[in-house]
């Protein structure tokens, strides 16, 4: 699991949540909610920006919304990592979370 920390869109607070993901060759991480109402992603379609947390490391993240069959695969690879408890996803929206550098 990562963790995601989020800006809420009517609080503005960061509000942080534990994902399941999977991580690209490249570094992005394939997140996708199980609700189409789910906070952190309608989070994430307010404000892109978010810090992604795994074990020791932190990195600031810039999410992209898939759709199509790029939404597809990213289930099928969340579905194949997960197993049955992830059989919800593909009901809710589906995030590339590509990393980006710290602004200074």
């Amino acid at each position: 699991m990562a963790l995601l920390e989020t800006r809420g869109r009517v609080s503005g607070n960061l509000v942080s949540t534990a994902v399941g993901f999977v991580e690209e060759a490249n570094g992005s991480l394939v997140v996708a909610a199980g609700s189409e109402d789910a906070d952190w992603a309608l989070n994430l379609r307010f404000t892109a920006r978010c810090t992604a947390t795994i074990g020791e490391r932190t990195f600031a993240c810039e999410a992209r919304e898939l759709s199509d069959e790029a939404r597809s695969a990213a289930i099928r690879s969340l579905i194949l990592k997960y197993g049955t408890p992830a059989e919800r996803l593909g009901r809710g929206p589906a995030f590339l979370l590509q990393p980006v550098a710290r602004e200074t």
